[in-house]
């Protein structure tokens, strides 16, 4: 059964204009999601961007927003065939399994100067 559904859309600008603030990017994503975008190079700034409307997305799907729980708490990685999927921890793992959450579905898209994710949680 579906628990809940979020969707969110990130200009990629916004992105390009937090990486000039010292810090700003160490705040919202987790170690391993910097490193990884680093190593894309000129898309840095996209890869950022669809890491954070996933995390945008989590919330929503939640429906509790950024309570409970810090964002670097839900991190984008890649599965082995390179599909996206998010780990979670600490708060953000306690509230989706006090939910009754179980499987946590995430796509996301880029395209121009926007990037999306859509989250789906199952029970």
């Amino acid at each position: 059964m579906i628990l809940g559904t979020g969707i969110d859309i990130v200009r990629i600008e916004r992105l390009e204009r937090w990486k000039t603030i010292p810090g700003l990017c160490r705040r919202w994503f987790h170690p391993r999601e910097l490193a990884y975008s680093r190593s894309r190079r000129e898309r840095e700034a996209e890869s950022l961007a669809c890491r954070f409307a996933a995390k945008e997305a989590f919330g929503k799907a939640l429906g509790t927003g950024f309570a409970g729980f810090g964002l670097k708490e839900v991190e984008v990685f890649l599965e082995a065939g390179g599909r996206p999927a998010l780990r979670l921890s600490g708060g953000a793992r306690k509230i989706l399994r006090g939910m009754g959450g179980g499987r946590v579905f995430l796509s996301l898209a880029h395209e121009k100067d926007n990037a999306i994710a859509m989250v789906i949680i199952e029970g």
